[in-house]
């Protein structure tokens, strides 16, 4: 069977009876199209008549509302993988459709560019008589060629799900027509959130935003300061993507509304002090957020925004120690354990063992993880008891120490009192360095006499436990890098109760070293020991499954060059 990029889905049923079909329907358009799914609204398009139907406008109806909220969805249930999009070039009030022109219902003055250009239009359309197959196609693929601009080898596909056929009597369903009850709309909307890896709920949000809204939309994203709080907050995706993938989305869906895209630095922003702001969308979760919103604004001599609430979507595939919503977090978490960003080339250390570097602040749960990785078969690599070696009575280490920093930092045993030289580079970057450039390249060189070691007992991976692991350059030494996080008040009061310190000396050891974002910036792979030790102990068995899958493919790899270049 062959599989599109991109296509449109063409829905023709009417919008009372699309809510039953929509999910057989779009689990038949999943089965050709694998990356992005366009969604167009015709409802009582005939394909079949004989005569070339033209795209109009429909108008927007509390039932649009509700089939748009129902799409998503049924999309995230059987068909997460797709980007699906409803668009509503051609939902407009009758009233206001072509204002000032003398064509009546024109959506498409001329075909509407998309940021992915559709490769196939799929259709509900039911055929009547089956040897109309190809006269449907033809007219199916020069109506879509009226709206947007395709590929010009466009294919098109009349899905053939197993539907229900609804008895509807034709009285039935002009009755229907007769109740569909008008959604009011507002010249200005607006709404907040972190848009975090677009998902079904967002679209929901920004889709009925967009069918609210007659000319400007806007939208307040969550920058830094109101990231603080988030889970995983360090996975969330820079401003600048969020961003760029939010003003692709809704000009796709609604090109000509005036959009207007703002960072968020308290749960305001613009929406108390913007005089034209009619309406606000809201879920019944940030309802509260919403009359907030309405206080500040009456405060600040302004009226009241019309708060319209939307559904929060169910997420049917959560697990226990996720939100039972859709949401973000949800998504972040799920990433745990999973390459993020590919490795960088290593062709300069050998491919066994295959190294992996981890790495996180104390008090993360690092150390435990690598005892995990180490009971699934890792030769583990223990840092510190190697950076204990490099201090022994006797090694090139020892003897520069006391050269640097005197002979008065000697026990009774002639061992280096550790403690005092940590008095003597403690708040002193400059000092801090002279000992880091004599201790650090000692243990690198214990890391690689244990890799090597490694290599001749046949061992497949090694786990280098390494809490400065960055700051050392070490990851020259490795071939992916692991990092562990949890938030900061969790590593407190981990390290308070473990270590018996205050809450100001553990969050200045947590200052001196690299923040969870920085470190998660070098990372192939991110784990969290945030949760029970059972969600832990499932997190390193999908990062060891998934690590093992890249070293066979790797083999593979290097297996098929050397076959070629044998031939």
């Amino acid at each position: 069977m062959t599989m599109f990029s991109t296509g449109i889905l063409v829905l023709t049923s009417p919008l009372h009876t699309l809510p039953l079909r929509i999910a057989p329907v779009l689990s038949s358009a999943a089965q050709l199209v694998e990356r992005t799914l366009y969604v167009h609204l015709h409802p009582g398009l005939n394909l079949g008549s004989g005569s070339q139907p033209r795209p109009v406008f429909i108008p927007p109806v509390v039932d649009l509302s509700a089939l748009i909220t129902r799409l998503y969805s049924n999309a995230a249930d059987v068909c997460g993988h797709l980007d699906v999009r409803v668009l509503l070039t051609n939902v407009r009030a009758q009233s206001a459709a072509c204002s000032g022109t003398t064509i009546p219902n024109c959506p498409f003055p001329t075909p509407q560019s998309l940021s992915h250009s559709p490769e196939v239009v799929l259709t509900d359309f039911l055929l009547q008589d089956p040897g109309q197959s190809h006269q449907v196609t033809q007219c199916l693929q020069r109506y879509t060629g009226h709206c947007y601009v395709c590929s010009p080898s466009l294919q098109s596909v009349l899905l053939h799900p197993q539907l229900m056929r609804l008895q509807e009597k034709e009285e039935g369903l002009k009755e229907s027509e007769e109740k569909a009850e008008p959604l009011e709309t507002y010249s200005d909307v607006v709404v907040g959130g972190t848009f975090d890896r677009l998902h079904g709920a967002h679209k929901t949000l920004l889709n009925i935003s967009c069918l609210l809204a007659n000319r400007r939309f806007l939208i307040g994203v969550c920058d830094q300061a109101m990231l603080k709080k988030k889970v995983l907050k360090e996975l969330v995706e820079p401003y600048s993507l969020r961003t760029q993938r939010l003003q692709e989305f809704v000009e796709d869906i609604k090109p000509s509304l005036q959009v207007e895209i703002v960072p968020l630095d308290d749960p305001y922003g613009v929406s108390v002090v913007d005089p034209l702001i009619q309406c606000i969308v809201v879920s019944e979760e940030t309802r509260k957020g919403g009359m907030a919103v309405n206080k500040k604004r009456i405060e600040n001599g302004l009226p009241a925004l019309i708060l319209h609430e939307i559904q929060l979507l169910k997420d049917a595939h959560h697990t226990e120690t996720e939100e039972e919503k859709i949401s973000s977090s949800s998504l972040r978490s799920r990433l745990l354990g999973t390459l993020l960003t590919p490795p960088e080339d290593a062709s300069h250390i050998a491919p066994l063992p295959y190294v992996i570097g981890l790495t996180g602040g104390s008090g993360s749960g690092k150390s435990s993880i690598a005892r995990q990785l180490e009971a699934l078969g890792a030769v583990r690599i223990d840092c510190d008891k190697l950076g204990h070696e490099v201090y022994q009575p006797g090694t090139a280490a020892y003897h520069r120490v006391l050269e640097e920093f005197g002979s008065d930092l000697l026990n009774a045993d002639k061992t280096i009192n550790r403690r005092a030289l940590g008095r003597k580079v403690f708040g002193n970057q400059e000092r801090l360095k002279a000992l880091t450039d004599i201790v650090w390249p000692e243990i690198a060189l214990l890391v690689k006499n244990r890799i090597s070691q490694a290599r001749e007992e046949g061992k497949q991976v090694c786990v280098l436990d390494a809490a400065v692991l960055l700051e050392a350059g070490w990851t020259d030494m490795v071939h992916e890098v692991w990092v562990t996080v949890i938030p900061e008040e969790e590593a407190v009061l981990r390290i308070t109760e473990r270590d018996g310190v205050t809450t100001e000396e553990a969050l200045r050891r947590l200052q001196s070293q690299w923040s969870n974002s920085k470190q998660v910036g070098h990372a192939n792979v991110v784990l969290s020991t945030l949760w029970e030790p059972e969600v832990t102990r499932k997190q390193v068995l999908k990062a060891w499954n998934l690590l093992q899958k890249r070293i066979q493919h790797r083999q593979e790899g290097h297996a098929l060059v050397t076959t070629s270049s044998q031939l």
